[in-house]
């Protein structure tokens, strides 16, 4: 079996490097074998000019020509992924890549289709802010009524996946939809997501991460357009 370990850029020189070298570092267990594809959405900050210069065996670069939005990089990792397998790791650090090995191991061959990282499975609560919590807890239950699932955290970045199957939903490729449309339609098409709790280190609204006022607003209304869309077959 092989993992295709899919790591989105934009704009995060800082922790890039560290990011790739720590997908590239991950021991996956007994038969297993990995590959790392870091994708660029037209970064400005420096961090494409940093991806352009990885040579490292097993880490591949793809390089947006103008920013696409995060659902299109993820979809770009998808197309390019030659595992059996992908997930998602996010470049900003907020995630670990040492849950990525307990995430494999939840995978039985030929059975399962979705391992989903957790940050709140078993009532843990480690947001920076109330209101993100009790928003995600919210959206997560609603999409458990939807679609007749038991997910604890539908937000969640870690996501890994047959490619096959995603490769079979038609996905949309705006902002980030993709974060909530392939939990639904993975759930509207039958198939079964576990979850692992992992591990998680937020960052602050200062530091340019949470969602605060209007933006959050805005952003849970979008998450529940997402949702009727692909309840009413979209």
């Amino acid at each position: 079996m092989k993992l295709s370990i899919i790591i989105c850029a934009y704009n995060e020189r800082r922790t890039i490097l560290d990011a790739i070298a720590q997908a590239h570092a991950v021991e996956l267990p007994p038969g297993w074998d990995k590959e790392v594809i870091a994708v660029d959405n037209d970064s400005t900050d420096g961090t494409r000019e940093m991806l352009q210069a990885v040579d490292m065996p097993g880490v591949r670069v793809v390089l947006h020509p103008h920013n696409m939005g995060k659902s299109a990089s993820i979809l770009t990792g998808f197309r390019e992924a030659s595992g059996d397998y992908a997930i998602i790791f996010d470049a900003d650090l907020e995630y670990e890549a040492a849950d990525i090995p307990r995430m494999v191991a939840a995978v039985t061959p030929g059975e399962t289709v979705a391992v989903f990282g957790s940050r709140t499975l078993g009532g843990r609560k480690i947001y920076l802010y109330a209101q993100n919590y009790w928003a995600v807890r919210g959206l997560t239950a609603i999409a458990n009524l939807l679609f007749g699932g038991h997910l604890t955290d539908i937000a969640t970045g870690p996501k890994l996946v047959r490619v096959d199957v995603v490769r079979s939903l038609n996905l949309s490729s705006h902002e980030f939809d993709l974060d909530f449309e392939l939990p639904c339609k993975l759930l509207k098409n039958g198939h079964k997501i576990e979850e692992v709790a992992i591990n998680y280190h937020p960052r602050s609204v200062a530091q340019g991460k949470g969602l605060a006022g209007w933006k959050a607003i805005r952003t849970g209304l979008r998450v529940l357009w997402i949702y009727l869309k692909v309840w009413l077959g979209g």
